[in-house]
């Protein structure tokens, strides 16, 4: 019985899927097979023939086998590997060469012999790349072929670097990368112009042939891609449809990546649910939207057409149903962010007391603050409220290196008008200009330079924190030490990290903090920052009593909206308003027009938030809540 509930739950996959807890887990769970297929081939004195896969997602599956060889005497003298690709042309010494990769995440830390390594070479010429590829496909197939090929999978579809069009046949082969795929890589090269438009791959016709093939995704932007490869129809668009034409395939994902399958998004269609308020929120927004109708206009036949039929027995009259979701949507609307001061709060998302609340606006970067909730910072300073800005990093990689010239030639100008000696400038200003035409993509900036990069993003955010209406004694720049490599790799959070974070907590013992929520973010730094804000309160929690009264409201940015159903505050910005929220955006000049770090968004910051916002209201108008010019969304989070 069981069995055939899992068939139900799972009609809509057209391959077998497992579905871990986090990425953690399931690396883990990857590695486990392979360290067992390598002991098993080594109990008869055999060779485990891999295929390995290159960037983020299998960083944890090769830490774990690093782990097993260190503390569980697992060896590799039997493994031969094979990589999926490499970028061309590409010198293996390079940062973002997928040898330099390989080793500095496995090969350099297990007994595997180094003849047995092979990875696609970036450094032939042209005319020698068609008889390596062929000499590649050859040694795999002498060897008996693959025992186990893993992928990873790109936001186009992409495995190995099989891009929308590859034949299902394809062998090895030099491809062009697509232009998704770029704007991925480019914080990895220092800007898209630098990622190469090449590269040699393995094709979908090599990796069919492996006897086992384990698909990988992890995190939330790999939800809609993975979507369409597990439930879609077989297409070139998307390459990773082919493996549902294989025997021995199987994706593992974490619960992020698989949240947008059909029996996670949208349970109700398979199988009968335990209706808590979340799901019943959820799906009837869903159904809304289905049908095309206002919440208060569904009808039972709409209900019953749609999978939710149980719903509407269990719980039913569904216009009581309808009532209800529509009246908990409606009580998210607040104009008073900071709370109604002498009203009744028992149906608002914030609390009426204290009516003057101290607050603090966390920004990960120098711009999220206005970008991500200009309107609303705005509307808590006209308010009253004792508000705060903390800028948890300087933001210095994402600099255009001329601005830098400009603002030492404006300093040296300045320097001189007031009869001042510009020597020292001069001499900065000189190794500026002969450092930048020798700089190596994603080469780390002198400390001069990033010091200006610095000043300039600092610069900017002042100029926003003031129109907002901010004093300056309000303004805080935390510079967090993790951001502080020069580099678009940080490093791991340390003590002083959250030190200085739990210093300005005590020192404003806020009623409200506001915090980046959006873990989509492609720099990865919102989530680090994130997790430094909760690591302070826990420290404090039980130290401090005014941690006990303290709400955490998650915002989110430049890249994602929270869905309907989980937005808790949403506050509507008027046509003047979203206007004085453009204003101060644009005081962040540095990162108008084209930012150095777009991700795979062409419109400009102030664009995005405009149209972010704008929807949000319209969605909340299309389920018959009222017409606003635009919304900004929060949701509380429980620490």
């Amino acid at each position: 019985m069981a069995r055939l509930n899992l068939l139900e739950e799972t009609r809509y996959e057209k391959l077998p899927v497992s579905v871990y807890n986090n990425q953690q887990e399931a690396s883990v769970a990857v590695a486990n097979r392979i360290a067992d297929l390598i002991r098993a081939k080594q109990a008869k004195g055999e060779k485990a023939v891999l295929g390995l896969a290159t960037g983020v997602t299998p960083i944890g599956v090769y830490a774990e086998l690093v782990r097993q060889h260190k503390e569980a005497g697992l060896s590799f003298k039997n493994v031969i590997t094979f990589n999926l690709d490499e970028y061309y042309p590409m010198k293996p010494t390079a940062a973002q060469s997928y040898v330099t990769f390989m080793y500095e995440n496995l090969f350099s830390h297990i007994d595997i012999d180094k003849a047995n390594v092979h990875i696609p070479d970036g450094t032939l010429d042209k005319d020698e790349v068609v008889s390596f590829c062929l000499a590649y496909e050859k040694q795999i197939e002498e060897l008996g072929g693959l025992d186990l090929q893993i992928l990873g999978i790109g936001r186009t579809g992409h495995i190995g670097f099989n891009e929308p069009g590859s034949a299902p046949n394809s062998g090895t082969r030099m491809v062009t990368l697509d232009d998704l795929t770029r704007r991925d890589a480019a914080r990895d090269f220092g800007g898209k112009a630098d990622v190469p438009t090449k590269a040699i791959t393995m094709g979908i016709g090599t990796i069919f042939k492996a006897r086992e093939i384990i698909l990988m995704a992890w995190n939330k932007k790999k939800a809609p891609i993975i979507k369409k490869a597990v439930e879609g129809e077989i297409s070139g668009e998307v390459p990773a449809t082919y493996l549902q034409l294989s025997q021995h395939v199987e994706f593992v994902l974490d619960a992020d990546a698989a949240s947008e399958l059909t029996r996670f998004d949208t349970p109700w269609l398979v199988k009968d649910c335990v209706w808590d308020n979340q799901l019943k929120k959820k799906a009837v927004i869903w159904l809304a939207n289905e049908v095309n109708k206002p919440v208060l206009k569904l009808t039972e036949e709409d209900y019953n057409n749609h999978g939710m039929a149980q719903l509407a027995v269990e719980q039913g009259p569904v216009y009581n149903i309808n009532i209800d979701i529509f009246n908990q949507i409606q009580h998210t609307i607040t104009g008073w962010p900071g709370g109604k001061p002498d009203a009744d709060d028992s149906q608002r998302p914030e609390r009426a007391l204290p009516a003057k609340k101290r607050s603090i606006i966390f920004s990960p970067h120098p711009d999220d603050d206005v970008i991500s909730m200009g309107g609303t910072f705005i509307r808590l300073v006209d308010q009253g409220h004792d508000v705060h800005v903390a800028y948890q990093t300087s933001g210095n990689t994402a600099v255009w290196d001329d601005d830098v010239l400009r603002y030492m030639e404006f300093a040296i100008d300045f320097t001189k008008s007031i009869g001042e000696d510009t020597a020292h400038l001069q001499k900065s200003y000189e190794d500026m200009r002969a450092f930048f035409p020798t700089k190596q993509p994603n080469e780390i900036d002198t400390q001069e330079i990033r010091n200006v990069k610095g000043f300039i993003r600092k610069t900017e955010a002042i100029s926003g924190a003031r129109y907002a209406g901010l004093q300056d004694d309000h303004i805080h720049f935390m510079a967090l030490p993790f951001y502080e490599t020069g580099k678009t790799k940080k490093n791991s959070v340390g003590e002083e990290d959250i030190q200085l974070t739990i210093d300005l907590l005590q020192k404003v013992k806020p009623q409200q903090i506001f915090a980046a929520g959006d873990f989509a973010d492609p720099n990865g730094t919102h989530l680090v920052c994130f997790k430094i804000i909760l690591a302070a309160l826990e420290r404090l929690k039980g130290k401090e009593a005014w941690v006990e009264d303290c709400w955490l409201w998650m915002y989110r940015g430049a890249w994602h909206e929270f869905e309907t159903h989980e937005i808790e505050m949403a506050v509507p910005l008027s046509p003047q308003e979203v206007i004085r929220k453009r204003n101060a955006i644009f005081k962040h000049q540095s990162q108008k027009d084209t930012p150095v770090f777009p991700g795979d968004d062409a419109r400009e910051f102030w664009v995005r938030a405009e149209d972010r916002t704008r929807d949000t209201a319209q969605r909340y108008d299309r389920l018959g809540l009222a017409e606003y010019e635009a919304m900004e969304a929060f949701v509380r989070y429980k620490f």
